[in-house]
């Protein structure tokens, strides 16, 4: 069964009426959903009340859930809200961002049939919009908070992104556990990754060492990127190769190391979450890249 769509927030991201009834409709679909699990599971009440129901709008129903699941005794959930709330205010694209990020978890996850999931459960989600408010307190001269929070981060959700890593719109962390991000890895808008990816470095070295991933990018699990390397617009790597020389744009990679296995990848690879390469025979793998 198809599930009801809410429309892809990049064609109302750049109006700001549009933006906002899109966020209306989340939220009253968020809230919908809600009273529907509260009413087949009501020994979750609280949670629902406190995550969704008793809060006032998406952007700080997103902060108190993040906040919660990261709060401790060193960091109570009051402190981390209003670094949340600060940063939100500082810089309204990270907002936007939280909303691509969720719809595209709702799109490309067949497991996920409603927004209340990756709200509530997926730690996927929760690690992503953590890292946002990371970067913003590294950017901004807090750097030994980012750092506590990037390794609180890590204990919780089992995702490791240095503070400094930069990220676009509507990122999906499929699983997410095991993720590995350098400090000058840069991922755009639309990439999907999945368990136990690195972006990493090669070594010591010190400066830009960390891969760059284009717009639309599809990461298999396990795959681990090294080096500063661009992988190129709507390229997919496959699960488990090690890809240590750049990827054109459209390529499929496999391997170890990484080889080019097709060279015209459709579209938006990681919209579809095509992880299968099945129609590829053992003779394409050609020429090592």
């Amino acid at each position: 069964m198809s599930r009801p769509q809410l429309g892809h927030l990049t064609l109302v991201a750049r109006d700001p009426q549009a933006l906002q009834d899109f966020t209306d409709q989340l939220w009253l679909r968020l809230r919908r959903e809600a009273e529907e699990a509260y009413g087949r599971a009501p020994q979750l009440a609280a949670l629902f009340l406190e995550s969704i129901t008793n809060q006032p709008s998406f952007e700080i129903a997103v902060m108190h859930r993040v906040a919660s699941r990261l709060k401790n005794d060193v960091i109570p959930l009051p402190l981390i809200l209003q670094a949340f709330h600060r940063a939100m205010l500082a810089d309204a694209g990270i907002a936007e961002a939280i909303r691509a990020d969720i719809t595209a978890v709702y799109e490309r996850d067949p497991a996920c049939e409603r927004f209340l999931e990756p709200f509530l459960y997926f730690k996927g989600f929760h690690a992503i919009e953590a890292h946002r408010l990371t970067h913003w307190l590294w950017g901004n001269g807090e750097r030994d908070f980012a750092l506590y929070l990037q390794s609180r981060t890590s204990e919780v959700f089992q995702t490791d992104i240095h503070p400094a890593a930069r990220f676009g719109r509507g990122i999906f962390l499929d699983h997410a556990t095991g993720l590995v991000v350098g400090e000058t890895a840069v991922v755009e808008d639309d990439v999907s990754l999945l368990q136990a990816v690195t972006l990493g470095g090669t070594g010591k070295e010190a400066g830009d060492r960390h891969p760059k991933i284009a717009r639309g990018v599809m990461i298999g699990a396990g795959a681990k990127i090294l080096g500063n390397i661009r992988i190129g617009e709507n390229a997919r790597v496959a699960a488990g190769s090690v890809v240590l020389r750049p990827v054109p744009p459209h390529a499929t990679v496999a391997g170890v190391p990484a080889r080019v296995v097709r060279t015209q990848t459709p579209d938006h690879p990681a919209q579809t979450m095509d992880q299968v390469l099945s129609d590829l025979s053992y003779e394409t793998f050609d020429y090592v890249i």
